[in-house]
C-alpha cells in the first residue's frame, strides 16, 4: 500500500488516501461518480453567482474537502474553473463556448413549438433563459406582419424590464430574486419601466399566481410582450409573444374567452416535456 498523498487545501495540509486518487468509480445508476460530482460543483458555483470559496462549495455540495480539491484542481487545469487573486473559484471562460452552443441547440429544439405559437397568435414568438442574472434570447420565430418585433438571438437584456425576465424571477425565492435585481435603482428604459426593486418584487406573487408576466412598453415604447414559464426545462426558461402594443392588446381581447394564456402554457408545457426527455 503506497503512502497517502498529501494535498494542500487553502494553505492547510489534507491527507487523502490513495483510494481517493484511484480511477473514478461507477455508481449504481451506471454513471461515473467523479463526473457527476464535477458537474455538481459547477452547478453549485453557478447557483452562487459564479464565485465561491472551497469552504462554501463544501457546505453547499456536501462533498468531502479532499474530493472537492481534486475535482476543482482538474476543472482549473481544463479551464472550466479559474482561481482569482482572493483564492476564490469562479466559472471559467471555457464554459462560454459550451453555453453558447447549448443555447443555440435549445433554440433549435424549441423552434417547432415557437412556430406553433407564432401561427396561433400571428405575433413573434421568443424563447429566453435566465443566465447569471440576465435574460438571454436563445430562439425566435418572427411574425409574418411587415411591422413586427425582432430580437437578435444571443442578445442579453436586464430581466426587470422584460416579460420573460419577470416571469422567471417570480419563480425564484424572494431573497434570490432580490439578489438578482440588486439594491436599485434599476435602469429606466422607458417612462413605464419599474425602477424600484421593492415595487417589482411586490408584483411577483401575482405573476406567479397568474402564471404569466407582461412587459407593457417597459423595454421599448410601443411594444407589448406576454411571457409564460417553460416547466421542466433544464434551466430557467420562458417563452413569449411580442408585438406592437395595440396589436397585442387586440389579440388578448379576441382570445379572452379562447384563452391566450392557457394556449401559451399548453405549448410551453409540451416544450418542457420535450426538453426534459432530450436531457
Amino acid at each position: 500500500m503506497p503512502d497517502p498523498a498529501l494535498l494542500t487545501l487553502e494553505g492547510r495540509p489534507v491527507v487523502a488516501s490513495s483510494a481517493s486518487l484511484d480511477a473514478p468509480a461507477a455508481d449504481r445508476s451506471g454513471g461515473v461518480q467523479s463526473v457527476e460530482r464535477a458537474f455538481q460543483l459547477l452547478e453549485v458555483l453557478a447557483d452562487s453567482g459564479g464565485v465561491s470559496t472551497l469552504s462554501d462549495l463544501a457546505t453547499a455540495s456536501g462533498l468531502p474537502m479532499p474530493t472537492i480539491h481534486r475535482l476543482i484542481r482538474t476543472l482549473v487545469q481544463q479551464g472550466y474553473v479559474r482561481q482569482d487573486t482572493a483564492r476564490r473559484y469562479t466559472l471559467g471562460p471555457r464554459l462560454i463556448r459550451l453555453g453558447e452552443t447549448a443555447g443555440r441547440l435549445l433554440g433549435s429544439w424549441a423552434r417547432p413549438y415557437l412556430a406553433e405559437l407564432m401561427e396561433a397568435t400571428g405575433e413573434t414568438a421568443n424563447l429566453a433563459v435566465l443566465e447569471a442574472g440576465e435574460v438571454v434570447y436563445v430562439g425566435q420565430v418572427p411574425s409574418r406582419h411587415s411591422m413586427r418585433m425582432f430580437t437578435e438571438v444571443g442578445r442579453r437584456v436586464q430581466p426587470h424590464c422584460t416579460a420573460v425576465g419577470k416571469v422567471l424571477l417570480a419563480q425564484l425565492p424572494r431573497p434570490e430574486a432580490a439578489g438578482v435585481l440588486g439594491p436599485g435603482p434599476l435602469t429606466a428604459h422607458t417612462v413605464h419601466t419599474v425602477v424600484r426593486p421593492e415595487q417589482l418584487l411586490a408584483q411577483f406573487d401575482d405573476v406567479k399566481g397568474a402564471g404569466y408576466a407582461v412587459d407593457d412598453q417597459e423595454q421599448e415604447i410601443g411594444v407589448r410582450c406576454i411571457a409564460v414559464v417553460v416547466p421542466g426545462a433544464p434551466t430557467p426558461t420562458a417563452l413569449s409573444v411580442s408585438g406592437p402594443e395595440a396589436r397585442i392588446r387586440l389579440l388578448e381581447a379576441q382570445q379572452a374567452h379562447g384563452g391566450l394564456i392557457p394556449r401559451m402554457q399548453e405549448i410551453a408545457t409540451r416544450l418542457g416535456h420535450a426538453l426534459a426527455a432530450s436531457g
